[in-house]
């Protein structure tokens, strides 16, 4: 109790010493100053092997001019909402507090124990943007803390809903930080199965939706200077996924942008395995953002060029 404690101390230490900056005007100091902008792109229930089954040039041409793993670890439990929540908070369900996977009828709205990437960010003076395809990823828009949100008015929405939205946000504010997740590729695993045709068939349709948000970032004239990740919450087996089934925790982790190494499989370091928390310590250190003491995740320094 006590390391946390101390722990939130320091965020929010950080997060006041953040404000007072950015009131100045001032930005933290990136490491790499060529990279101004994060995009995290999330493909629900994307199991690594499907990649390479299905036809996605997108998703292989990010892979050709990147750093990438398709032995990536999600949590443990390997359903949507705690995953998701690792990603962007870099810690583990247990210190995030988001254990369960439905939208909750309560009467107080619940989020996580710990800020997002996208509340730090947007407390250091960043724009920041989150675009969903579930409405049960409200409890991540705790108020204030993501300039931009876009959310489905039904239960789910879809990816070429997700897609549109995240074309007009990032043309009309080029955020410094962009949360992006496709919904279809799991809605599919869950009705036809992961890896039926009908899966591989949507995995194709979310790869043209992907190309999508790589055109936005060239229209916005913003790509050359975006480091995009593109991970996934869980993989599956049969119509289902979770409980530390090694077909459900497996996930892709493909980086690329200005300093990444280029066609680099991260496998080749034997001693590396990268976690899903891993996404948001790699997202700080790129912003100029604190390496949070209570993090489970650390950067994917591995990934850049020199190193």
């Amino acid at each position: 109790m006590r390391k946390y404690l101390t722990g939130w101390l320091s965020f929010m230490a950080v997060l006041a010493a953040s404000a007072q900056t950015s009131a100045l005007g001032a930005k933290p100091r990136r490491p790499i100053p060529a990279i101004e902008h994060v995009v995290i792109i999330s493909i629900d229930g994307l199991r690594p092997d499907c990649i390479l089954l299905a036809n996605t040039p997108t998703l292989h041409a990010l892979v050709h001019g990147g750093a990438y793993t398709f032995w990536a670890k999600t949590t443990a439990v390997s359903i949507t909402l705690p995953s998701h929540t690792s990603m962007v908070t870099g810690v583990v369900p247990r210190k995030h507090g988001i254990e369960w996977n439905v939208d909750l009828p309560l009467k107080q709205p619940v989020y996580p124990k710990v800020p997002t990437v996208m509340e730090m960010a947007t407390g250091a003076g960043y724009v920041t943007a989150m675009i969903a395809g579930k409405i049960k990823f409200e409890f991540l828009d705790k108020p204030g803390t993501i300039t931009h949100v876009f959310l489905p008015p039904e239960e789910k929405g879809n990816d070429e809903m997700v897609a549109t939205e995240a074309e007009r946000m990032i043309t009309e504010f080029r955020p410094a930080l962009t949360f992006i997740h496709f919904p279809d590729v799991d809605t599919v695993g869950h009705a036809k199965g992961w890896g039926s045709h009908e899966q591989l068939a949507q995995i194709e349709k979310t790869d043209t939706q992907l190309a999508r948000i790589l055109t936005a970032l060239e229209r916005a004239g913003i790509r050359q200077s975006t480091f995009i990740i593109v991970t996934a919450d869980h993989g599956g087996a049969g119509l289902i996924h979770g409980a530390d089934d090694a077909r459900s925790r497996h996930i892709p982790w493909i980086a690329a942008g200005p300093g990444v190494r280029k066609f680099f499989d991260l496998t080749q370091l034997a001693e590396l395995e990268v976690h899903t928390e891993d996404t948001c310590a790699t997202a700080c250190y790129l912003l100029g953002l604190p390496q949070q003491p209570y993090f489970d995740g650390k950067p994917v320094y591995a990934a850049f060029e020199g190193n």
